[in-house]
């Protein structure tokens, strides 16, 4: 092909590895998840409500990366799992705010095993995850949150 258009060879795109290395992995979430009823991106979406409680659609999109149109139906099926209530805010009617329910809190438990899990999928050393979680975060923009 030429020294010209090596950069389009699959094999030179850092892209390529990482899009395929996800798609993979979400792969070994799924019979996981649909255990408890969950897709990844509601899986992942419940584990900031296990945290956090309560959130607005606004800080929900930034921790997850993802913008309204991807969030809005995952709300929308969290919520009629029951999982999630959604509502306006009282100080700014524009403020979506979602917050856990009890059912949805109920599910952390049956969820917990998860990690450990796809943990037994992965095949590398705590110090390699380490490392890759940390460059991963790099090319996300963002301070290595441990």
């Amino acid at each position: 092909m030429g020294e010209k258009y090596d950069s389009l060879k699959l094999e030179n795109q850092l892209c390529f590895p990482l899009y395929a290395c996800s798609r993979e992995i979400i792969k070994k979430y799924r019979p996981y998840l649909e255990k408890i009823d969950l897709t990844y991106t509601q899986y992942i979406t419940m584990m900031v409500f296990w945290e956090h409680k309560k959130i607005s659609v606004k800080e929900l999109g930034k921790k997850l990366f993802l913008d309204s149109g991807t969030l809005t139906p995952v709300l929308k099926s969290l919520e009629a799992k029951g999982f999630v209530t959604r509502y306006r805010s009282q100080e700014d009617e524009r403020v979506l705010l979602v917050e856990i329910t009890e059912s949805g809190e109920a599910l952390k438990e049956r969820a917990s095993e998860v990690p450990a899990k796809i943990g037994n999928c992965i095949t590398l050393t705590p110090d390699e995850a380490k490392s890759l979680y940390g460059i991963l975060y790099k090319l996300l923009g963002q301070q290595e949150e441990k």
